[in-house]
């Protein structure tokens, strides 16, 4: 039926049909069914050219609200636990990849059909909590990257929040420069800060300690060199705080990209980045 109203370009009908599906499967825990169902229900979009508005987010949202979300068992002992883990765990990441791979796609119809350039921003936070809530490995990087598109600084500090309260000594440092300087890449100064400010707020509303490293340092520094202009005092802090930025390689890249955007500063090598690490490679 689907395909049938596709090929008559039936849009409307074919996504009302989608969408109920992707529902009624999702809410009975039939995910791998259900995210491919909410995949061609974006793919339908596309195909029908469907201008982003706030009508077809709120059916979005309304999807993304029935994938299950599960707590994966902790502190298990005897071998049957160990087996109970291994589905936990195996079902999560199905969940994981369904969630991410439906959102990944509305964020690109989004970016692509009306919404900002990046994507509409409610569809990042979106996936940066699920990412957050869902996966059995978690990945910071990704969740920062999803959260600084998404708009909220705030929720992004209770998450940071709460992962410093579960991570591993020396990770919590990492996490926050990184949030911050995913900030600043973009050239956004004003949520770089509020995100800092935030942190310390939640971090001494709940009795804990924040961070005392020489990577809080460079980005305590960084964040008042770059209200000026000020490109040699931001070369000089690259330089002496060289061993606290090389913790986290992707950080001079991030780097690079805030020197483009305060200073002006054009990358030496075009290729340098990404792609210039994927040539080197081959």
């Amino acid at each position: 039926m689907f395909k049938r109203y596709v090929s008559a370009q039936r849009y409307s009908e074919a996504l009302d049909l989608l969408h109920s599906g992707a529902c009624l499967q999702l809410k009975h825990d039939q995910v791998t069914c259900g995210a491919e169902l909410a995949v061609l229900f974006v793919e339908t979009l596309v195909k029908g050219k469907i201008p982003y508005d706030e009508g077809i987010l709120d059916r979005v949202r309304k999807i993304y609200k029935v994938f299950p979300q599960i707590p994966v068992p902790r502190n298990l002992t005897d071998d049957d636990d160990v087996q109970e883990l291994t589905e936990a765990l195996g079902a999560a990441k199905t969940r994981l990849q369904g969630c991410s791979s439906f959102l990944k796609a509305a964020i690109k119809w989004s970016a692509e059909f009306g919404a900002h350039r990046n994507g509409d921003p409610q569809l990042h936070a979106m996936l940066a909590e699920y990412i957050y809530s869902e996966s059995p490995e978690l990945d910071m990087a990704r969740v920062s990257y999803h959260f600084v598109r998404g708009k909220n600084p705030k929720k992004l500090a209770s998450t940071l929040v709460d992962f410093m309260s579960k991570c591993y000594p020396g990770e919590d440092d990492i996490a926050i420069a990184r949030a911050v300087l995913m900030y600043l890449s973009m050239g956004n100064l004003r949520d770089a800060n509020y995100l800092m400010d935030e942190l310390k707020r939640q971090v001494a509303s709940q009795e804990l300690d924040f961070p005392q490293s020489d990577l809080i340092q460079f980005i305590t520094f960084l964040l008042l060199t770059l209200e000026r202009d000020a490109l040699p005092l931001f070369n000089m802090l690259k330089g002496n705080y060289k061993s606290s930025i090389e913790r986290e390689p992707p950080f001079n890249e991030l780097l690079d990209d805030i020197a483009e955007k305060f200073y002006g500063v054009q990358r030496r090598n075009p290729l340098q980045g990404m792609f210039g690490d994927l040539f080197k490679m081959m």
